[in-house]
């Protein structure tokens, strides 16, 4: 049985096609410039060179063509006939509260992501594009859900209640729902296996750090705070976002600047956090590279982002109690050796104990890393995220019907055999 995967943007559509029963990846890629043109496919398959090939794609059903076509292709693809996939797993951001879990997608359900839209204007439209586009292109297969607000669906009203006026969250929905969902799942599982305990005897700091940057406090093994809001723009520092600012400089900038709220949505979105900053750059490597090279604002970036980040931990060390471990994930977590050695230094006295030799050599995509001493009482783990994964063993046990909330469906990754190819 093959799986796709699709991950739809606003102008990039990323798939990955997986054997269930081999456990392997046999292609990934993806589609940029859908829509805004000069749109081209990089298609990569294990043991071949990296395909691309120009192609415009002025919407998402014929990104999603192109994508076929191209798994399909007799030189470059791995599919003998488009019937071999079996089922598409959908990533969509934002469930609202209707969703608690992954779902098989019909009318219902697209209705439901298209009501909240308006919590998630950047990114479910083109979440719903993709679906629709695969119904199209691919309308007797069927097709899953995989929402990334649902693993925080746990919270409890007061982690997720803002202290606003009541009836906004009644009438509007205005609340905390928190973001990367199938990261932190992911990372979490792996990381009791790590400790050799059970997940719900687990409690744990995620910290997703990519451009998109979410951390997520779990206390027996679910969420019971997370860093993101009502949108992704709040919480720590971003490539281009600025997360936790006073509410009050958004209207003070805009009374200054003459600014209208469409022009401080998008500088707060795109135009700030690392950004922001440095003036330049959203790659941590630029910034590290020039920090090194005397540029002051690359320094003060990673300053401010390493403060941040500290400040959390200690957070949400008080949110969960005894805590077993912290767990650095996604491209700067997983890479960002300099980062994670600015935020965990001084946390001697909290019980955490960098040791600076094995966090310098944890950077890989690839492999899982300890990062503090021996006799740390507290654990920090460098584990690369799969949500891919996460979506591929949802759709599968959905079509299988052996799914369930993930404290009672086994993933293969929470096992402790679980070997990532």
């Amino acid at each position: 049985m093959d799986i796709l995967a699709i991950n739809c943007g606003s102008s990039s559509v990323k798939y990955q096609l997986f054997d269930w029963e081999r456990k392997e990846i046999i292609a990934k890629g993806l589609v940029e410039r859908v829509v805004v043109g000069g749109s081209f496919i990089v298609h990569e398959v294990p043991g071949r060179e990296k395909y691309r090939k120009e192609s415009e794609c002025p919407n998402h059903t014929i990104a999603l063509d192109l994508i076929i076509k191209t798994l399909t292709d007799p030189e470059h693809g791995v599919l003998d006939d488009i019937s071999q996939i079996a089922a598409v797993g959908h990533r969509v951001v934002h469930g609202g509260e209707s969703f608690t879990r992954s779902v098989m997608i019909d009318e219902h359900v697209i209705e439901a992501v298209k009501a909240v839209q308006h919590l998630a204007p950047l990114h479910n439209p083109p979440n719903i594009a993709g679906i629709e586009a695969v119904r199209a292109v691919l309308p007797d297969v069927p097709n899953v859900a995989i929402f990334d607000t649902a693993f925080h669906q746990t919270m409890p009203e007061h982690a997720f209640i803002y202290p606003l006026p009541y009836d906004w969250y009644t009438r509007y929905g205005v609340r905390r729902y928190g973001f990367h969902g199938t990261s932190h799942l992911y990372v979490s599982k792996r990381a009791a296996v790590l400790l050799g305990k059970k997940p719900k005897d687990c409690n744990l700091i995620t910290m997703h750090i990519g451009n998109g940057v979410s951390h997520c406090a779990i206390q027996n093994g679910v969420s019971v705070d997370t860093s993101m809001g009502l949108t992704p723009l709040e919480g720590a520092v971003m490539g281009t976002r600025c997360g936790d600012i006073d509410p009050a400089i958004p209207m003070f900038m805009m009374q200054m600047e003459n600014l209208t709220a469409k022009d401080i949505d998008s500088i707060l979105n795109k135009k700030s956090g690392i950004l922001g900053i440095t003036g330049k750059y959203t790659d941590r490597r630029d910034v590290i590279e020039n920090a090194d090279k005397g540029d002051k604002l690359c320094k003060l970036a990673m300053e401010i982002e390493g403060y941040r980040l500290k400040k959390y931990i200690g957070t949400y060390m008080a949110v969960v109690g005894r805590l077993d471990a912290v767990v650095f994930t996604a491209g700067v977590g997983e890479m960002g050796w300099q980062l994670r050695e600015m935020t965990l230094n001084g946390l001697e006295s909290l019980g955490i104990k960098i040791d600076r030799a094995r966090n310098k050599a944890a950077m890989s995509r690839k492999k899982e890393s300890l990062i503090t001493t021996d006799d740390s009482p507290i654990k920090v783990y460098v584990i690369p995220t799969d949500e891919e994964l996460v979506f591929t063993e949802d759709v599968a046990a959905i079509l299988e019907g052996t799914y369930t909330d993930h404290m009672n469906f086994e993933y293969s990754f929470a096992r402790p055999d679980f070997e990532k190819k």
